[in-house]
């Protein structure tokens, strides 16, 4: 029987949801972004139209598409789509599910594919309930995350599924929905007329930060608190823009002069180890809207570049802080970036395997690819010793301190040198087990 208090017009449901949800795509045209998985001609998008999708995990940020991903399998798929919060169900949800997914095999012999949002809330008692329906074929997983799945989901529901990495929308993209939800007369505002200026369209999409969501909500505030002037239009200005958002522009363009200026100084200020004006740049940056994986790179760079065997935990600290913002993300993602600056700037620095390479580089192109010396060559395989392979070589575990003086270099560039370790930090006791090396020759 209908209930008439229940039911209401999907149509004019609709109207009623906010911006976000109601621009949501609802088929593979109309989906914008990660070109890199949902292109012409991917995997995934070949399996989704051929309605043959197997267990996937999408693993992303918030508002880039994961979600959405699950909804469009939902409205191409023949099979029955089930869907389930992390936060909001358990183990006897999943009971249920399983229940009427044998039912539906039996009676109808149909497919079961359960969505699982922010599948990384379920603890691994959760996830192992899954596991004997995911690997039965029972049940087609996909689950959503925005964490790390290789730490937050079981090792045994990842070798059985399908992991696709989802980015942060490109300023393109995001400019692009905007378009859309300005000029869209059935979900959008394209009954409206409604003029975004250029700069006030920039602040909202760099406020954004490659979040679809964060964007249209901020777009959805701005139109509805700004009043229609006398020529019947929403005209929204810089000064609505930032009002809107409660966040000022900054003056940094990411692709600009700022945004170059700004790095290199974040750079020389830990190159020069001055860890205040270290933080004071990497504030500037992040609060300006800079990618903080960029922000991580550059200091896993640096600590290799600038700091080498001064400190070698400096390239761990890096390539920890890095780790460490991609399972948090923002807010708390600052932190460990903040802590791995600190500890750069106050490291003591070095460039000589820096320079090293990049001189041994320049030899190699200048001079070319000399044989290897016979003695060094392999001797393991079938024939090589017959070839001379290995002979003269001089093991140096058998010999006094696991040292013995022999050459390692092609003929042509004996006595080369290319790592001078300086006197600082760690590499003075490089430097010192180098300089006893050329006391035994």
């Amino acid at each position: 029987m209908l209930d008439l208090f229940s039911y209401s017009n999907p149509t004019e449901s609709d109207s009623f949801a906010p911006l976000a949800s109601r621009l949501r795509p609802r088929t593979l045209v109309e989906f914008i972004g990660q070109e890199h998985i949902i292109g012409e001609g991917t995997l995934l998008r070949r399996a989704i139209e051929a309605d043959r999708i197997s267990s996937l995990i999408f693993y992303g940020p918030p508002g880039t598409g994961k979600t959405t991903l699950a909804e469009i399998i939902a409205n191409h798929t023949k099979s029955h789509f089930a869907k389930l919060h992390a936060v909001m169900g358990g183990v006897k949800e999943i009971r249920e599910i399983v229940e009427q997914a044998k039912e539906r095999k039996v009676l109808f012999q149909q497919r079961t594919l359960l969505f699982i949002d922010e599948i990384h809330h379920f603890n691994k008692s959760q996830q192992d309930a899954l596991l004997p329906y995911v690997e039965s074929g029972l049940l087609i997983l996909i689950g959503a995350t925005t964490e790390n799945p290789f730490f937050e989901v079981n090792a045994a529901l990842l070798s059985r599924s399908m992991i696709f990495s989802l980015k942060e929308l490109t300023i393109e993209d995001l400019y692009n929905i905007l378009r859309m939800a300005i000029e869209d007369s059935v979900r959008g505002y394209g009954k409206l007329s409604i003029i975004l200026d250029e700069d006030a369209r920039n602040h909202i999409a760099h406020y954004a930060d490659g979040d679809a969501r964060r964007l249209l909500n901020a777009l959805e505030l701005a139109v509805s608190t700004t009043p229609v002037n006398e020529q019947g239009t929403i005209h929204i200005t810089m000064n609505i823009a930032e009002e809107s958002i409660q966040r000022r522009a900054v003056r940094y363009d990411k692709q600009g002069d700022q945004h170059y200026d700004t790095i290199s100084a974040f750079i020389k200020s830990v190159r020069g180890s001055d860890p205040n004006a270290a933080v004071y740049w990497l504030a500037r940056m992040i609060d300006a809207g800079e990618n903080p994986k960029f922000i991580a790179r550059r200091m896993v760079i640096l600590a290799s570049e600038d700091i080498g065997n001064a400190d070698p935990q400096a390239l761990q600290v890096a390539i920890a802080a890095f780790q460490a913002y991609e399972m948090m993300g923002m807010p708390e993602g600052r932190i460990p970036l903040a802590q791995a600056v600190t500890y750069l700037a106050t490291a003591p620095k070095s460039n000589a395997a820096y320079k090293a390479i990049n001189q041994a580089l320049s030899d190699v192109r200048k001079l070319g690819y000399d044989l290897v010396p016979i003695h060094l060559r392999d001797a393991s395989y079938k024939g090589a010793e017959r070839l001379g392979h290995g002979e003269g070589y001089l093991y140096p575990h058998e010999y006094d301190q696991n040292y013995v003086e022999q050459s390692y270099l092609p003929d042509a560039m004996k006595g080369k040198k290319y790592y001078h370790p300086t006197s600082n930090g760690y590499e003075s006791m490089i430097q010192e087990f180098i300089q006893n090396l050329s006391k035994k020759k």
